[in-house]
């Protein structure tokens, strides 16, 4: 399980997920049913011909599961994956998001 960070603002929310040593390719993010799952694995396979005597961190399976508010427009998610560090950013639908109401003098 990654750690992630959720930060929500006017305009949506951003989460960060920490996935070092993840490659895009090993990388999957879904959103179905209003939940969105993100899947990765780690491989740091060794060199060719090297042979480890020790191994503490080999084969890693990150899983998170996240329920989405129907306030987020899940249709213009995006995602970056920069120096291991997973960047989501899933705006507020139209409907959600706070709009100013002008008055009008009587």
């Amino acid at each position: 399980m990654p750690p992630v960070d959720v930060i929500e603002d006017a305009s949506g929310i951003t989460l960060f997920a920490d996935l070092p040593g993840v490659s895009r390719d090993r990388l999957q993010l879904q959103i179905e049913a209003g939940t969105l799952t993100i899947d990765a694995e780690l491989d740091l396979g060794l060199p060719s011909g090297l042979q480890s005597s020790h191994t503490e961190v080999g084969l890693g399976r990150f899983h998170r599961m996240f329920t989405l508010s129907p306030e987020l427009d899940t249709g213009k998610v995006s995602a970056e994956l920069a120096h291991g560090v997973l960047k989501l950013t899933i705006p507020k639908a139209e409907h959600a998001k706070p709009r100013r109401i002008s008055v009008r003098a009587a």
